[in-house]
């Protein structure tokens, strides 16, 4: 039987509490002070604590940094028929599993209280695994598609070729070029990273070549650019199938002859960098729409690592798990030492979109909300602790849509994607709006948008008013 103490001044308060959750088969002590209730937790450690905030000997914040010193994962659930903004805000800082405010809402009182007992039943059978320490950037999975990952990144290092790292956003491209540069024969040199998707068109020119004072307004004096700061390192270029037509070119005669300009300078430079760019681009299909120099593919290629999705490798969601508790129980001075099972099976079940760095944020989110040892469903973001919403299934694109890409690439269109968009913008819009019986309001809350980007699009896609009801 699961031991519960309510430590409050109140005796009805008290008895209402004993009463209600006596009839889950807890065994419910209590105390009217704060001594009491200290003493009986020495004495008899319960499973959970519930703790007013007011108490005659000192106040309940107190008396919860005494409970920390007995016991450091022990639940405590604040209650209070005096809330303020700080002291929620204190309450949650100090570890409390919960704040709830007078008159307490029994049902939730009893949802919240199987919750830290589920918490305390976890930290009494769950082990603490072996804590498996990471060198900064090193990458993590030990599943066959990584494998092939770390067996291209093997033979590749030590050749000083360029290297083009393909995959989605947030698989990791830019710990796949440090990996590279860290076992090649320039790991003593500089890396230095820079996102041609993240810089404007106009500055990053002059962020990869430097500029000579007065090459533009505002260049008050000499700057190197990063294929100078990099010298007998690595440079990465992230996302460079962002970068524009007449930076390709500039990067395409580095390449070939190893030799470039400032902006606005004549002196020419002898480059010495090894270039590792990545992109989630489908390159071929840039140079086929002329959005991309196909000579600077062929240059940058010479070898390719292609990383896989997360979803292509669910078997290492349990070792990144790991990975990312321990990195940040150290930075947020947490103390998590296992993981209920119902949160990896969760966490595998979700196909993860945002991949890496997706999984990475969930994790922080619930480390940041966790309390006791246990990483529990509860901790998780919403999106993935929602059990009441059934999962959507994802079908393939209708065989319709995929026909008119076919017939767009046949008569070779260039904006494919704006226009298919277009489409599917329009029929889902059209369709929601027939749902809602033209109502805006409702409209943009099912679509999950703004309803001026709603009216925006409406307005751009030329929709016909479904009614003449928008409010």
């Amino acid at each position: 039987m699961s031991r519960l103490i309510v430590i409050d001044d109140e005796p009805n308060v008290l008895y209402s509490l004993r009463q209600a959750l006596a009839r889950d088969g807890l065994e419910v002590a209590t105390a009217q002070t704060a001594r009491q209730g200290l003493g009986q937790i020495r004495q008899s450690p319960p499973d959970a604590v519930i703790l007013d905030v007011r108490l005659p000997d000192m106040s309940g914040l107190e008396a919860f940094d005494k409970i920390r010193e007995i016991d450091p994962q022990l639940p405590v659930i604040v209650i209070t028929a005096f809330a303020t903004t700080e002291t929620a805000i204190e309450a949650m800082k100090r570890g409390a599993f919960e704040y709830l405010l007078k008159p307490v809402d029994l049902r939730q009182l009893r949802r919240v209280v199987a919750q830290a007992l589920e918490m305390s039943r976890n930290r009494q059978e769950q082990h603490p695994s072996e804590v498996v320490e990471y060198k900064p950037g090193e990458i993590v999975g030990q599943s066959a598609a990584m494998q092939e990952v770390y067996k291209a990144i093997g033979r590749t290092a030590p050749q000083d070729v360029t290297v083009l790292v393909v995959g989605e956003s947030g698989t990791g491209k830019e710990l796949v070029a440090r990996s590279l540069h860290q076992h090649s024969r320039r790991a003593s040199g500089p890396f230095l990273a820079i996102n041609c998707a993240a810089i404007p068109e106009q500055l990053l020119e002059s962020e990869l070549f430097g500029h000579e004072k007065g090459a533009f307004t505002g260049a008050d004096r000499l700057r190197p650019g990063k294929f100078e700061q990099a010298s007998g390192g690595t440079l990465f270029l992230d996302e460079i199938g962002d970068m524009t037509p007449a930076t390709q070119a500039k990067v395409l005669r580095l390449l070939q002859e190893q030799r470039f300009e400032r902006l606005g300078g004549t002196t020419t430079i002898t480059s010495n960098v090894r270039l590792i760019a990545a992109t989630n681009q489908d390159l071929d299909a840039q140079v086929a729409q002329g959005r991309f120099r196909r000579d600077l593919l062929y240059r940058l290629n010479g070898f390719t690592i292609h990383l896989p999705p997360l979803r292509h490798r669910l078997e290492d969601i349990p070792e990144l798990v790991q990975h990312f508790v321990t990195l940040f129980n150290r930075e947020h001075g947490k103390s998590i030492r296992s993981v209920h099972p119902d949160v990896m099976a969760r966490l595998v079940q979700h196909d993860w979109p945002g991949n890496v760095r997706e999984l990475q944020s969930a994790i922080r989110f619930a480390v940041v909300n966790s309390v006791g040892e246990t990483l529990t469903v509860d901790h998780l973001p919403a999106h993935l602790r929602d059990t009441d919403r059934p999962a959507l299934e994802r079908p393939s694109p209708p065989l319709d849509i995929l026909s008119l890409v076919d017939q767009m690439l046949t008569r070779g269109d260039s904006d494919i994607y704006r226009q298919v968009n277009d489409l599917v913008d329009r029929a889902v819009i059209e369709r929601v709006l027939r749902f809602v019986n033209g109502n805006q309001v409702h409209a943009s809350e099912r679509l999950g948008i703004s309803r001026t980007t709603l009216r925006s699009r409406i307005q751009m896609l030329g929709i016909p008013p479904v009614s003449d009801h928008e409010d």
